[in-house]
């Protein structure tokens, strides 16, 4: 074999190598600064480093929170502006976006959005930083070419009105469904409830109704968050932002039953207590949760494999300030953090035998990234 067909033999096989081990990152972002909203990296699960240079940039208004249809050819934003927006985009099979349409959300600074398991809705979480009239769960018809439909229902829920500043008025801050979709959590940070409704797909304007129960209190002044559910829809976690903590749920026949509920902190000035997101590693065996404001913390839990309680393993700094969202890659030896307010993306190094969070790897530059997605 001459020279040249051994170097392109090597070059091929290197490409290969290197492809075996690339992950497509979609990062969604804040604009009020420099960023422009939606960007495309490629991400090397091998050495745990991101490519610096975008691979694709998508002007977008604020998408805050991402979602990906099952087979990762649609992708939904929620644009997080007064008279908020919600976008569709297609996906190639390389990954590249293209816009396809925008509705409006009818609520304001929409923070989140999950798509039934039929694919057939979006439902979409309208925040509502002002109490009057305050945040509302909507639900967006999704057509088969991805395009999404106007709001065909709206549902609000009554304040608590305990954090006279915070919780005057509702402020739906998540929408889970669980595993086997048949129900749809609302995570109501105003009203320190869960509310719980039923999914009927066949229904084309009222697909949620209210289940039976209709909703789990949590303590007064909390402020429910973002929830989470095991593989096999068993046990459920949720992050209490306010309070700082995270509580863990049995699950049977939707509702929710409190088992536990353990401190992200120890300090008590209020600074120091803004729970965020919450991740289980790929085989459940442990559960991170970040704590943002003072703290700026992942805080790592063992799971139980026998009742899904947690016990603490490993408190660690994200190295950057507010870690609006945090994410494992598909490998499960990487975790990168959103640090929205240090605009950065942090990359730090995980042992899947352990559980434990070690050295910080890379740190990239990104303007105000707000949540982080792996496309398959």
């Amino acid at each position: 074999m001459n020279r040249t067909w051994k170097s392109l033999l090597v070059a091929s096989c290197m490409s290969v190598l290197i492809d075996a081990h690339a992950e497509t990152l979609l990062v969604g972002s804040y604009t009020d600064g420099v960023s422009q909203g939606i960007y495309r990296y490629h991400f090397d699960s091998k050495r745990g480093h991101i490519d610096p240079t975008p691979l694709q940039v998508v002007d977008s208004v604020s998408p805050s929170w991402l979602v990906l249809s099952a087979d990762h050819r649609q992708l939904f934003a929620v644009n997080e502006t007064a008279q908020g927006t919600v976008s569709s985009f297609s996906l190639s099979s390389k990954g590249v976006i293209k816009p396809l349409n925008q509705v409006p959300t009818q609520g304001d600074e929409p923070t989140h959005a999950s798509l039934s398991h039929d694919q057939r809705y979006l439902f979409v979480a309208n925040y509502a930083v002002a109490a009057d009239p305050g945040g509302s769960l909507v639900v967006v018809p999704v057509a088969k070419d991805g395009k999404l439909k106007p709001v065909v229902q709206q549902a609000r829920h009554k304040a608590s009105g305990v954090n006279p500043e915070r919780q005057a008025g509702a402020h739906v801050h998540a929408l889970v469904l669980s595993p086997d979709g048949r129900h749809l959590y609302a995570c109501d940070l105003g009203a320190d409830k869960v509310f719980i409704y039923r999914y009927d797909g066949a229904s084309p304007t009222h697909p949620l109704s209210p289940a039976i129960p209709a909703s789990v209190a949590l303590p007064p002044g909390s402020g429910p968050r973002h929830l989470l559910f095991d593989a096999k829809g068993r046990h459920a976690y949720l992050t209490l932002e306010m309070s700082a903590e995270v509580v863990m749920f049995d699950v049977q026949d939707g509702a929710l039953l409190e088992r536990q509920r353990l401190p992200l902190t120890e300090r008590q000035e209020p600074e120091a207590k803004a729970a965020g997101g919450l991740h289980l590693s790929a085989d459940g065996r442990f559960l991170y949760v970040s704590n943002r404001g003072a703290a700026n913390e992942i805080v790592a839990f063992s799971v139980a494999k026998d009742d899904g309680q947690l016990r603490f393993l490993q408190r660690r700094s994200v190295e950057g300030d507010h870690p609006r969202e945090f994410a494992l890659d598909p490998s499960d030896n990487f975790v990168l953090v959103a640090n929205q307010k240090s605009n950065q993306i942090v990359v730090m190094r995980r042992d899947p035998r352990s559980g434990m969070i070690g050295e910080t790897l890379q740190k990239l530059p990104q303007d105000a990234p707000s949540d982080l997605k792996f496309v398959e």
